[in-house]
């Protein structure tokens, strides 16, 4: 059986890299290494992507599970993904915070049985709600600490908004604590940050564990990476296990198909021009070396990939990973066959909101609720995760 290089297989199957690798990582295809190059059979990519599609098209849906009696309070609500995933996963928020108005607005049309209080963390207090909520959840920002002699833990993180996740965490004293960040939460101040948030819980009386989770892998048609911080309190077993990932993955195809249409932004002329250039998957450097020139202008001597410039997505593949706006320099997000950025409801869609989803605010107020949003499958796993240990302490 022939085979080939690994250049070879992305040119003929017109696939990224990074799915060779996540198919090699799987066990689902293998290679044979040849004088230090990997070589592919083109037959096994086939058919493992033949599989995986099958898989996709019968499974992928807005999960949801049976309701239950746990009780959530989500802070940095934002429009509401962790909260609807939660939701779904069977576990209703109590009380949702967020500060930013449109945000509060887009909450309040789409979660009528929950508080919502659109306010400064700050000013939130918490201790009524201490004995009566099961999980305090919320995606906080990544921020540093200031650090002065010896280590206070608690008192450390003063100052930050993570200091008002766990000033809810203590005043509420919940079985579970679930915190979301961003992956460079694992590296951010060489790794300072995050071991000061897993002391300050651990401080508090809490079992800590970290994962990063590829949303890709829980029914998301999106490159998505996200720390999951989750906390069990120590007078509790100590089995909280994450979800397993899924075996097959979302491409666009499937995400988009009979996508209603909605309002988006669009293309000056001469952008537009360039961006028909630009194939499937593809990026600057697919385009004729004299527009490449133009496109890039200075930034086209400075070497680096900037594989993010001028990127049309792929419908084999997930979307990259959304962001608050579909049009930035660098983190192009190119609609896979038509020359446009992603609309609100197809970038909606690869977040895994529900075309009833409503969103408030104006147009790029809504890219960027979006864009900050955790993905509703990703957070009903991580939903699901929690209620199977809840329900295991019973």
């Amino acid at each position: 059986m022939h085979k080939y290089k690994l250049s070879e297989v992305l040119e003929k199957r017109k696939i990224s890299r990074d799915r060779i690798f996540e198919l090699t990582r799987k066990n689902l295809i293998t290679f044979e290494l040849r004088k230090n190059a990997k070589y592919y059979s083109l037959s096994q990519i086939d058919s493992a992507l033949k599989k995986n599609l099958e898989d996709a098209k019968k499974n992928y849906k807005i999960n949801k599970s049976i309701k239950t009696n746990y009780k959530a309070i989500e802070l940095f609500s934002g429009c509401g993904g962790l909260a609807f995933g939660f939701k779904n996963s069977g576990i209703d928020s109590e009380l949702l915070v967020e500060i930013d108005n449109d945000s509060c607005d887009t909450l309040t049309a789409n979660f009528s049985n929950s508080k919502i209080i659109c306010d400064d963390i700050a000013n939130v207090d918490f201790l009524p709600y201490q004995g009566k909520i099961d999980i305090v959840a919320g995606g906080f920002p990544c921020q540093a600490f200031s650090y002065a002699g010896k280590s206070k833990g608690f008192e450390d993180t003063r100052g930050t908004l993570f200091f008002d996740f766990a000033r809810a965490v203590k005043e509420v004293k919940p079985k579970v604590a679930v915190g979301e960040n961003v992956k460079g939460l694992i590296s951010h101040d060489k790794g300072r940050t995050l071991l000061t948030m897993v002391k300050t819980l651990e401080d508090l009386g809490y079992n800590v564990q970290y994962k990063l989770l590829l949303a890709q892998y829980f029914n998301v048609p999106q490159k998505r990476e996200r720390v999951f911080i989750v906390a069990t309190r120590k007078d509790l077993p100590n089995t909280y296990r994450y979800p397993e990932e899924l075996d097959y993955f979302v491409p666009l195809e499937v995400a988009l198909k009979d996508c209603p249409t909605s309002d988006g932004q669009e293309y000056p002329k001469r952008k537009k021009e360039i961006m028909d250039m630009v194939p499937q998957g593809g990026y600057w450097k697919d385009l004729p070396i004299e527009i490449q020139k133009e496109y890039m202008k200075g930034s086209f001597y400075l070497g680096g990939g900037k594989t993010g410039t001028a990127r049309r997505l792929s419908m084999k593949e997930p979307s990259l990973t959304l962001v608050t706006s579909p049009a930035q320099g660098q983190t192009e997000r190119c609609h896979p066959t038509k020359t446009r950025p992603l609309t609100i409801r197809e970038s909606a869609r690869i977040q895994t909101f529900p075309d009833s989803w409503e969103f408030s605010g104006s147009l790029g107020s809504q890219y960027k609720q979006i864009g900050n949003a955790v993905p509703v499958n990703l957070a009903y796993h991580v939903g699901k995760s929690v209620v199977r240990y809840l329900k295991n302490l019973s």
